[in-house]
């Protein structure tokens, strides 16, 4: 039986490590895939590995350590991997081993991670810079700081005497991971297809009695059922009230008739996320405040998706949206100023819209890459994938709302990829408009 990813393309992964190489010259690049993660007691997490080291490498086992080695003649990408355990393969599964990381992953030399120290500190010494990214495994950093330290210590008995430098690693990987290559487009294309079908059945499965984890239950039993590792982030499927908490998770509230239900989900597939969100009735049709926001939301997130385009910025995209949520709150009598530029200036739309309005979209659903370049923000380019994601927030707590609105949150998300003239909607299978959502749902 094919799987549903084995068509898509795969990725040179020689071709990013010859970049990285490039920027080091005579220095040396570490990156960490980290150990298993404990749920509780004895039970781990499914592994999912780091992005970049990934990225780079393709081997997604955990606790294994890539060195790219600028100023080696021969050994210049080597990896250091757990080794083969024929007693834990028996629990879990059978792993790759040194011979695996050079006959499958393309290392030049590959040893058990137990020699890292022994093996990574002579190239420390040696090398013009150490590049490495401080990430959330501290045991590790201290490792490798007290290894660089050593390692600094011996240069004037090795007769080198250049400047020590620690640099972070990080950017040499983001700026190729924010602009997307053909094949990396084919497996987000594929992500967003396997989100597109769970958005449909949850949108045709929602009714009122049901409860948000049913919700949640479809949504994330799609994904596996067409091939996705699973979700690309912890679904949000949020009734009422709940859908004016950003990132509400819970999921455990019911659906009661008159309330609008958030969800925003997406799944992984091949490493690469999608990352959608829609707002409908629970019932069979908006009351006329709901509607009355809903197209507010609606207009500003058509036309933020249209101002994406080459030369525009993520700063711009949200400048767009957010000139036509302001309007639509005064149209409404919800904020106290006299103009859009009153109210751009006093701030007031904040009680109703607290975040942004687009992010990077990648490998991480909150992908890498720089928004500000040169103390500017940053032009858009061909290849790179973003979100546009406007939204408006009701709270119950929030004085000076009409009963109408009180207890509303509606967000729309696209993933648009920016193109040589314009910007293509890649989630535009799923409905928006109310009479396509009210037709599916009614249906």
């Amino acid at each position: 039986m094919s799987h549903p990813t084995d068509a898509l393309p795969s990725f040179d992964r020689a071709a990013r490590r010859a970049r990285v190489f490039e920027e080091i010259g005579d220095g040396i690049a570490v990156f960490r895939a980290p150990p298993l993660a404990v749920h509780a007691n004895d039970v781990e997490y499914r592994y999912r590995p780091d992005s970049n080291f990934f990225f780079l490498t393709g081997f997604g086992e955990p606790d294994a350590v890539a060195v790219l080695d600028g100023a080696a003649d021969e050994e210049r990408f080597v990896l250091f991997v757990p080794p083969r355990d024929p007693d834990r393969e028996t629990w879990t599964g059978p792993r790759a081993g040194v011979d695996g990381a050079i006959e499958r992953f393309g290392a030049d030399a590959a040893y058990p991670i137990e020699q890292l120290q022994e093996k990574l500190a002579p190239r420390i010494t040696n090398a013009g810079a150490l590049y490495y990214h401080l990430g959330h495994d501290e045991a590790f950093n201290l490792r490798l700081m007290d290894m660089a330290k050593s390692a600094w210590a011996a240069r004037p008995r090795t007769a080198n005497d250049r400047p020590t430098s620690l640099i972070d690693s990080g950017p040499l990987v983001y700026e190729m991971r924010l602009r997307k290559s053909e094949a990396e487009i084919a497996w987000m294309r594929r992500a967003i297809e396997v989100s597109r079908e769970a958005h449909l059945a949850a949108m045709q499965a929602t009714a009122p009695g049901g409860a948000e984890f049913e919700i949640e239950a479809l949504l994330e039993y799609t994904f596996r059922r067409r091939g996705a590792s699973g979700w690309a982030y912890p679904s949000i499927v949020a009734g009422g009230a709940n859908a004016t908490v950003l990132h509400y998770i819970a999921n455990e509230d019911a659906l009661r008739d008159g309330e609008l239900l958030l969800i925003d989900a997406g799944c992984e597939v091949g490493y690469y996320c999608a990352d959608i969100t829609r707002t409908f009735p629970i019932g069979r049709d908006f009351t006329p405040g709901q509607r009355r926001l809903y197209d507010v939301v609606l207009r500003a997130q058509e036309a933020a998706c249209d101002a994406v385009r080459p030369g525009a910025t993520v700063e711009s995209v949200h400048d767009t949206a957010l000139e036509i949520l302001v309007d639509g709150l005064l149209g409404l009598g919800l904020l106290s100023d006299a103009t859009v530029a009153d109210a751009l200036k006093s701030e007031e739309y904040k009680r109703f819209y607290m975040h942004r309005t687009s992010h990077w979209l990648g490998m991480d659903v909150h992908d890498v890459g720089a928004y500000n370049v040169a103390g500017a923000p940053r032009p858009l380019e061909p290849g790179m994938v973003l979100t546009v994601e406007p939204g408006l927030y009701f709270a119950p707590r929030l004085e000076g709302v009409p009963e109408e609105y009180a207890g509303v949150g509606i967000r729309i998300e696209d993933d648009v990829l920016v193109t040589d003239d314009g910007g293509e909607i890649l989630t535009a299978g799923v409905p928006k408009r109310p009479d396509e959502i009210l037709a599916l749902r009614n249906d």
